[in-house]
């Protein structure tokens, strides 16, 4: 009996912190705090809600090449350390999240380059830049990830079919549309874009996408302030946003 009394007294003690825990979080006048409850802004809000956060960016910011895929809530950034990721194994792109239902959203290209989709890609794409804009003479890739329901129904458009050759599309070509699946998981996740710059491993292939190194910051690109380390609450065109080096 007394040790169930302890057992009981370390749960609520526990619970206790976590709640201490969870209003620092969400009262800290930081950015983290900020994050915070912008996140649970997009997540309990409705439509007028959810409407500030949204990032429409159809054209390219001045002195930036790419134009932003899909129109949505910028969640989870760069180098982003929060769940489901972590300071050792940070967000590989940015994730675009929709205020809309599966398959509605249109998804375009960010830029100019070929569209190739592997054998066994459901909701993915991928795209071959053959000369980086901002580094003349280096291949990059494009990935873009998500687009099919939670069933694996795919909303990529019937242009870039499994195992296609690749298909050379202009910036602002309709890709698909944003979806919710998530392979073989069982972690259900919110309707969105995964959105990453993929480098290329010298022999004309796209390297491992899951590795953080063999990524490049998006926000030079897009001329948004879409690096964790340097976020900005106003996810608007900016001057300079490179604030790590590619």
């Amino acid at each position: 009996m007394r040790r169930l009394t302890w057992i009981l007294l370390a749960l609520i003690v526990l619970l206790l912190m976590l709640l201490v825990l969870g209003w620092a979080f969400f009262n800290d006048g930081g950015p983290q705090g900020q994050r915070a409850r912008t996140y649970l802004q997009w997540a309990t809000g409705d439509e007028a809600e959810r409407a500030p956060l949204v990032t429409v960016q159809r054209d390219a910011c001045a002195g930036a090449p790419f134009v932003l895929p899909t129109d949505g809530f910028i969640g989870l950034l760069y180098g982003d350390p929060n769940g489901p990721y972590s300071p050792s194994a940070p967000h590989q792109g940015i994730d675009i999240f929709s205020d809309a239902e599966p398959g509605i959203m249109p998804v375009y290209a960010a830029y100019d380059g070929f569209i190739y989709r592997e054998a066994n890609w459901r909701s993915a794409l991928i795209q071959r830049v053959p000369n980086d804009p901002l580094q003349p003479g280096r291949q990059i890739w494009l990935y873009y990830a998500h687009m099919a329901d939670r069933d694996g129904n795919s909303f990529i458009e019937p242009a870039f079919p499994p195992d296609g050759e690749g298909v050379f599309v202009e910036q602002g070509t309709l890709l698909g549309y944003t979806g919710d699946y998530n392979g073989e998981s069982l972690r259900d996740i919110w309707v969105h874009l995964h959105f990453s710059i993929v480098l290329d491993d010298g022999s004309g292939r796209y390297t491992n996408e899951l590795e953080f190194a063999n990524t490049l910051d998006p926000s030079p690109y897009l001329g948004l302030p879409v690096n964790y380390v340097c976020r900005s609450e106003a996810m608007n065109c900016q001057a300079k946003v490179d604030c790590l080096s590619n």
